[in-house]
């Protein structure tokens, strides 16, 4: 909210009332009188924002024992910067600075003396890995700023800082690679973080929601990550990165559906050995979305399909259950939902301690009542394991959300339905975008050359090979 500006009053009185009005007479705004060279003046802050031994330090003491000189001259250990609106000093009341007033002058000081109360830099619960740097960012920005300044240490590193809330403004940090981001991609980021008119941003996931292409979609179109050197090698491959003062997320822009499927261990491990773990999480794909679809076909419309031994034993586990196999599915992966949020909820002991409860007590006795049947059972928990190898959180929740309509498709019209399914799915895909990159690049639009670090994790030697190329065609 714009407010019309307000120079200083010639009394140290009207001055601090102004300030006191302008807080509502908030009771953590402290007004500290002591004059100098025998001219009242007053210190104040909001005792909630700054460090008080800074204050004691480097401004209470300089002041008392200092004569003869100017403020300049006496406080030389802070930042210091003489402001002449009483508006504009009210900003840097609220940033953690505090404000030094003469009575009769033109102008007051703001001395810059933040508390600081930052976590440890710890490595992100989300997002362990076996090798590489065991650390991740924190919610101050200047430290996760710092911690990428250290792994890209070049000048080519360039941060840009924009305000987005008109109530509560934040601090956003756009970062990017001179020479190896696209002018264009920097260009309509940039036009987008200006565009946002919102009264206060709280999290990245309010830029996540009004910066994406298609709101409409179950699907990311930015990659979080809370880890450094994750966030350095998409900078280094000419991505965006945003980042939000207070939260420890970072926003990685474009962001294709591969992406999600990638992880730091990838590279740290040989290529071989990388390129069967990632093929791994790329199946689970398939199994955590089409698994379940694929059990309700079969014994709903193809059982033919299974031999005949195996055929027995699925019937003679069905003979009990007294709903559809749609039904019995929907039963099951509610009461796993029902599980998977409490122990997400709850405290981490608490939390396991629900894990075994519901795999082990619920599972059995529901199996034994006859609500649901052993086979299906299995189905959900070969369903669960695959949700959980996908490295991204979103992309598993999305993927999550996939499987129902596929369940609610192939108990209709068995395996035609899931082929319609999978084909309008694939559609959707294909009309998504990531700030003007196809989704599903290198499948659609078809760049034999984008496989090399997609499906499977080539040699390094040969995608950096394949990079530098593509950079030389454009």
């Amino acid at each position: 909210m714009n407010k019309p500006s307000q120079t200083l009053f010639p009394r140290l009185d009207q001055n601090i009332g102004f300030v006191q009005n302008a807080l509502f007479h908030s009771h953590d705004m402290k007004v500290r009188y002591f004059p100098f060279e025998e001219t009242p003046a007053a210190l104040v802050y909001l005792e909630s924002l700054v460090d008080p031994m800074l204050i004691e330090r480097n401004i209470i003491t300089p002041i008392s024992f200092g004569k003869g000189k100017s403020i300049t001259e006496l406080i030389t250990t802070l930042q210091m910067e003489e402001i002449q609106e009483l508006n504009k000093a009210i900003e840097g009341l609220l940033q953690g600075n505090c404000l030094y007033i003469i009575e009769g002058e033109d102008k007051l000081y703001t001395l810059k003396t933040p508390s600081q109360y930052n976590r440890n830099i710890s490595e992100p619960d989300n997002e362990g890995i076996i090798r590489g740097p065991h650390y991740g960012f924190i919610e101050n920005l200047t430290v996760n700023l710092h911690l990428l300044r250290q792994q890209n240490n070049v000048p080519e590193l360039t941060v840009r800082y924009y305000s987005v809330g008109n109530t509560v403004p934040r601090q956003i940090a756009m970062v990017y690679m001179q020479g190896l981001s696209d002018p264009e991609l920097v260009k309509k980021v940039e036009k987008r973080l200006t565009d946002i008119s919102i009264d206060t941003c709280m999290s990245t996931g309010f830029i996540q929601e009004l910066m994406e292409d298609n709101p409409y979609t179950i699907f990311p179109q930015h990659l979080n990550t809370e880890r450094p050197d994750h966030t350095s090698s998409y900078l280094l491959d000419g991505h965006v990165v945003l980042m939000l003062d207070g939260d420890p997320t970072a926003l990685v822009v474009p962001a294709c559906f591969f992406t999600f499927y990638q992880t730091p261990d990838d590279y740290n491990n040989r290529w071989m050995i990388a390129s069967f773990v990632r093929f791994i999480r790329l199946i689970s794909f398939i199994t955590a979305s089409l698994l379940p679809a694929i059990y309700i076909a079969v014994v709903s419309f193809h059982s033919n399909v299974l031999p005949i031994q195996l055929f027995f034993t699925v019937q003679g586990t069905l003979t009990r259950i007294p709903y559809p196999p749609l039904v019995e599915a929907l039963f099951l992966e509610l009461i796993f939902e029902l599980l998977r949020e409490a122990g997400l909820r709850l405290p981490s002991r608490v939390g396991q301690t629900i894990g075994i409860v519901g795999g082990l007590v619920i599972g059995d006795a529901i199996v034994k009542a006859g609500l649901v049947s052993f086979t299906m059972t299995i189905v959900v928990a070969l369903t669960a394991i695959s949700s959980f190898l996908i490295p991204s959180i979103e992309m598993s929740s999305a993927i999550r959300m996939v499987r129902f309509p596929l369940m609610v498709a192939s108990a209709l019209f068995g395996f035609i339905g899931i082929s319609f399914g999978l084909a309008m799915l694939f559609i959707h895909l294909c009309k998504l975008e990531s700030f003007g990159k196809p989704y599903i690049y290198p499948i659609a639009p078809l760049r034999i050359g984008g496989f090399k670090d997609t499906f499977l994790r080539f040699p390094i030697w040969s995608i950096r090979k394949k990079k530098q190329g593509s950079e030389k065609n454009n």
